[in-house]
This record gives structure tokens, C-alpha cells and sequence, in this order.
């Protein structure tokens, strides 16, 4: 059995597994984003510097800072880090 789902990559719990609570927490923060989608903005090169809880961003083909490597993804602020 693989370790997270196909399609949204969401981590499965699996037997014997320690602090189950943080591969579940995990889970929802992707589910919160993806669900209920809304972007800020699109197309974002440069992170914000002062992102609100929940903030999420459609990223440029070569976005920097923070969000390098990241092109074409979408960037979400929680708990303090994208």
C-alpha cells in the first residue's frame, strides 16, 4: 500500500505509526486549501510580506525568495510558513 493517495497526495495513516495525529492534521491543512480554492492572486513571483492565515497564491513559471522551485504551484500560508 502506498503512503499517500493518488490523486491530492494526502498522507494516509498507517499501522504502527507514531503521532498519528500529525500525519492527520497534515491531511486537513491540504484539504482546506484545495476544497474551498481561492486564490489571492495569480501568476505571483515575489512572497507577500505579510501573508493572513490561509492565504494562498497561484505561483509564476520561476517565482523566487521562499517560493523558488515552486513555479506553477500554488503557494498556502499556514502556521506561519508556505
Amino acid at each position: 500500500m502506498p503512503d499517500a493517495t493518488p490523486a491530492l497526495g494526502l498522507p494516509y495513516l498507517l499501522p504502527n505509526q507514531a503521532q498519528k495525529h500529525i500525519t492527520h492534521n497534515e491531511a486537513l491543512a491540504v484539504l482546506d486549501v484545495v476544497v474551498q480554492l481561492v486564490l489571492r492572486a495569480y501568476d505571483q513571483t515575489v512572497p507577500p510580506g505579510t501573508p493572513d492565515e490561509g492565504d494562498s497564491y497561484g505561483l509564476a513559471s520561476t517565482p523566487s525568495g521562499a517560493w523558488a522551485g515552486h513555479g506553477g504551484e500554488i503557494a498556502s500560508w499556514q502556521d506561519g510558513t508556505w
